[in-house]
């Protein structure tokens, strides 16, 4: 008849979980952002790259010129731009 007695809430809520991948936007509509600063970072291409970004293999897209993050709908499709002001 051995049983855990004990173990109290944060033991037992431990076990199985797992920590967040901290997707999401990171630079909002408007604002300023210089060469290599990360967009957004995504699983999928949900988000399109358009002008002045680039699209990484793990689909983050991220600034390739200094300028205003824009975001756009196009065709369906939300389209992420960085235009200098």
């Amino acid at each position: 008849m051995s049983h855990v007695k004990a173990g109290g809430k944060v033991a037992q809520q431990k076990q199985g979980r797992r920590h967040g991948k901290r997707l999401g936007v990171k630079k909002f509509g408007g604002e300023r952002v210089i060469p290599g600063n990360i967009i957004l970072r995504q699983r999928g291409a949900k988000y399109k790259a358009g002008k002045g970004v680039g699209m990484g293999k793990d689909h983050t897209i991220f600034s390739m010129i200094e300028g205003a993050v824009t975001f756009s709908k196009r065709f369906g499709k939300t389209v992420v731009n960085v235009f200098t002001a």
